[in-house]
Order: C-alpha cells, then sequence, then structure tokens
C-alpha cells in the first residue's frame, strides 16, 4: 500500500509552512525539562494566571453561580455571595436557552453583546450596534474567521507589523495568502512611518500581490509601543487611500504602563475625522477577556466589531461563524463581567477597583523593574514596555557567538535562548519568531512573573547574559541595529 491521506508526505502544504514560535522549539525543550523536574518559568507566553496573577473575585462568583445554579435555590446562598453576584448571575440566566450548558446564538448571546455595544461607546464617544458585533471563542478565533473572509489566495496579501505575533505569520499561509511585512523602528520606540507601508505595498504590488488588509496589534506584541493618536489617523488615512481593510487587535487595551500614550481604540481614531473617511474605511477591531486585569486565557472570551462592512458582508461572516454553532457560554458571561463591572455603589466595587487597580498598578512596576534590568546588562538594550504583557530586548550577539550557532545549527537569538534556558529555566522565545531586520537578534518574555521574583529573575538573568558575553565577546564586535 502507498503514502495514506495523513501520512505527512501528503498533507496539505499550507500546514507544512506554519511557524508558531511561542509553542515552538524552545517552549517543547522547557517542557521536557520540567518533566525532569528542573524549575521553569515559562514567560514565554502571556498566560496570567499560570504565573500567579489571581482571578478577579466578582467575574467569578457570577459564573460560578451561572454554572451551579442550584446554588440561587439555596437558602444560605447571600451567606456565601454578595447579593450583586447573585443579581449578575440570575440576569445572564435569564438571557440564555437554557443556561450554560446550551447553545448559544452563533454570533454570541444578544444580550452580552448589547452590553459590550454600550462598553464601546462609553469608550469612544460614539455609539456601537449589537448587530456588528461578534462574540468568539477567543481573539484569535476572531482573526481567523475575519482572514478567511479576506483571503482569496496567494496572490492577496495582508500588512503585517514585524515584529508581530506570530498568529499573523501561521494563519495567514494556513489560508493560502502572502504576508506583507512592514518594520517597526526599534530608534523610534518601536514607531510606525508611513513611507515604510507606502514601500512594503509598492514591493507586493511589484510581485504580483492585491495588498487587501492591514495589521495593527495596539499596545503592541510583542514590542509594547502604544500608538499615538497622530499615528493612528496617519494609518485610518493610509487604509482609505490604498482601498484596504484595517484590523485592529487592541486585546492588550487595559494593559497600558505609562501616561503619555493612552489607549486610543482604531475605531475612535476613524470616527473623529468623520465622513467621509468615517463613513467608508472598513474596520474590524478585537478585544478579549485573556489579557488585562482580567486575564482569563483558559476561558477563551473575546469579540471583534465590524464597522462600515455592508450587511451582506456580515451575513456572510455570521454563516461561517455558524459552522461552529455557538462561542464558549461561560466565556461569554466572562466577557460580559469584563465590559461592565460593578459601578460605584454596588457591593462588589470596591473590592473589584482594589483587585483590578492592584494588578495593573504591580504590572507597571514590573515593566520597569524588566526594562532597567535588561538594560543594565552587558550588550542588550531594551525599550520600555509602554503596554501590553512582554519585554522585548535587542541581544547584541558576538560574531563568535554567532558563528557558534551557525555550528550547531541554530538561528543566533535560539541559540542563545536555548542557552538560557539551561542555565536559568528562564523560557523566552526567539525574536526570530516574530520577525526582525537581517542580523539583528531579540528575545521576548512577558512581564508576568510574581513581582517579588522580578529581582531575582532579572538577577539570574545579568548573570547569564554577563557570562555568555564574556564568553563569546571578541574585542567588543558584535551585531548592531
Amino acid at each position: 500500500m502507498g503514502l495514506k491521506p495523513l501520512d505527512y508526505e501528503t498533507l496539505n502544504e499550507n500546514v507544512k509552512k506554519v511557524q508558531y514560535a511561542v509553542r515552538g522549539e524552545l517552549y517543547l525543550r522547557a517542557s521536557e525539562l520540567h518533566k525532569e523536574g528542573k524549575k521553569i518559568i515559562f514567560t514565554n507566553v502571556g498566560n496570567p494566571h499560570a504565573l500567579g496573577q489571581k482571578p478577579l473575585t466578582f467575574p467569578r462568583q457570577v459564573v460560578a453561580l451561572c454554572q451551579a445554579p442550584f446554588l440561587l435555590d439555596d437558602p444560605n446562598v447571600r451567606l456565601l455571595f454578595p447579593t450583586d453576584a447573585i443579581a449578575r448571575a440570575e440576569h445572564y440566566l435569564s438571557l440564555t436557552f437554557g443556561g450554560l450548558g446550551a447553545y448559544s446564538d452563533s454570533r454570541g448571546i444578544p444580550g452580552v453583546r448589547k452590553e459590550v455595544a454600550e462598553f464601546i461607546e462609553r469608550r469612544d464617544g460614539y455609539p456601537s450596534d449589537p448587530e456588528f458585533i461578534f462574540l468568539t471563542g477567543g481573539a484569535s478565533i476572531g482573526v481567523m474567521q475575519i482572514l478567511n473572509c479576506i483571503i482569496r489566495g496567494e496572490g492577496d496579501g495582508i500588512l503585517v507589523p514585524v515584529p508581530q505575533y506570530p498568529l499573523y505569520s501561521a494563519t495567514i499561509p494556513l489560508l493560502g495568502g502572502s504576508l506583507v511585512p512592514y518594520y517597526l523602528e526599534e530608534a523610534a520606540n518601536w514607531g510606525l512611518d508611513v513611507n515604510n507601508l507606502r514601500e512594503s505595498v509598492a514591493q507586493a504590488r511589484f510581485k504580483g500581490i492585491t495588498v487587501r488588509a492591514m495589521v495593527i496589534i495596539n499596545p503592541g506584541n510583542p514590542t509594547g509601543q502604544c500608538l499615538s493618536e497622530a499615528n493612528l489617523r496617519e494609518i485610518v488615512n493610509f487604509c482609505y487611500q490604498e482601498n484596504l481593510v484595517l484590523l485592529g487587535d487592541e486585546v492588550y487595551q487595559q494593559n497600558i504602563y505609562q501616561d503619555e500614550r493612552p489607549f486610543i481604540s482604531a475605531r475612535k481614531a476613524l470616527m473623529d475625522m468623520g465622513p467621509p473617511i468615517s463613513r467608508e474605511l472598513q474596520l474590524v477591531s478585537f478585544h478579549t477577556v485573556s489579557k488585562g486585569y482580567c486575564g482569563e486565557c483558559g476561558q477563551r472570551g473575546a469579540y471583534f466589531e465590524m464597522t462600515n462592512l455592508p450587511p451582506q458582508t456580515v451575513d456572510e461572516i455570521y454563516k461561517i461563524t455558524s459552522i461552529a454553532l455557538s462561542p464558549n457560554v461561560a466565556a461569554q458571561i466572562f466577557m460580559g463581567l469584563m465590559v461592565n463591572p460593578p459601578k460605584p455603589g454596588d457591593i462588589s466595587y470596591d473590592q473589584f477597583v482594589r483587585e483590578s487597580q492592584g494588578i495593573l498598578e504591580s504590572l507597571r512596576r514590573r515593566a520597569r523593574i524588566m526594562t532597567d534590568g535588561f538594560n543594565n546588562c552587558k550588550n542588550v538594550v531594551c525599550n520600555f514596555t509602554e503596554g501590553a504583557m512582554y519585554s522585548f530586548p535587542q541581544i547584541r550577539m558576538p560574531r563568535k557567538a554567532i558563528e557558534a550557532a551557525k555550528q550547531a545549527g541554530k538561528v543566533p537569538d535560539v541559540f542563545y535562548c536555548l542557552k538560557l534556558l539551561e542555565a536559568t529555566g528562564i523560557s523566552t522565545v526567539p525574536g526570530s519568531g516574530f520577525g526582525q531586520k537581517e542580523g539583528v537578534f531579540h528575545l521576548r518574555t512577558t512581564i508576568l512573573p510574581a513581582e517579588e521574583d522580578m529581582p531575582a529573575i532579572m538577577s539570574s538573568f545579568k548573570k547569564f547574559n554577563d557570562e555568555f558575553m564574556d564568553q563569546y565577546e571578541e574585542n567588543w564586535n558584535h551585531s548592531r541595529m
């Protein structure tokens, strides 16, 4: 008998093209070491609860009651749960078609989508229509659904920032499209230059690629920058001029660690610009319960909002989402609780503010500790993490280290990160997994380890790094930007 349909040689070639560094070679080696009993600090993925972030009390209370509605009939329920949590659980159960064990509408529970629309209106100052908001099982699923609708074949290109989150470099080829990179400027705090965008589009068109959409990640992953209002307006104008769909990956919008550049949504920037652009540019925005002070990655709750998409297109996207029948219903309730948290005067309000602000304030301190720690290391330079959950330091690799990596059959930053893992147990992601300029090397680490552990982690990193540089250094001859 010859080759079978699921033998490696006969697999869909698009599947073989997929690379996903966040769960790649470094993660697999870290998992092996963990099984062998070595203490591993998994900073490779933005997974807050896995690194000690505590769940917010109020959302967990509400979902617990929704998952076990018989508790609502217990005469002692008010001894265990605050009355506002009980009221919210009853509210969400009334919106379902039979509790959390039943399918919802494929777009998500209408009442929760209404809460999302109200949140967007409060945030941006412009009305939002629940009919153009779909709830999804994580933001990645929403991104994949929208890209699936945009990409018609390998002649279609998607502009993606480099460095970028590997979701895009994995999904675009999987769907048969072409990734069109535009480079962020590290020396300008990972800023975006519209001239680079124009050059990227021109190069793609020269190759026969039709650029159809542009992705922005704001705040940036892995780069941690926040886009300014002026930059957002430039991006909106560019997409309008080039007839591109703008995809706004805004999942880190709660994670802001400085006051100079607050989060501004792409939708607000678009609406502020007024007609005709505010009525014509097509925009899809994504948000999630996985990040921010919720950090509920495992719940898989998210939404996307569509702006200026024609009703026929929305119907087609509805059809695609219907294949999966229903998003996770408990995750939809988590989303409702994120966008509609306790209000002043509610019994749970003070505790909610104390917990949520405590998380964000600690993350702000950790961002500073990590940035300062990296910049105190030999041959390492790092921009301040303005937002999101990551540091992305540049590792200026000595020539001898680059040669040693080639002899070992490794990309230089993979070589460095594997050595770091073996020596310290710190599991990171090489910058090559996110894309970077030729001859420049980085790594990505989360800022999520517990605040009290951060000084020891940075001390361990510094000891490894400085010994690595001493071992391979040759008259300070290293790779520079």
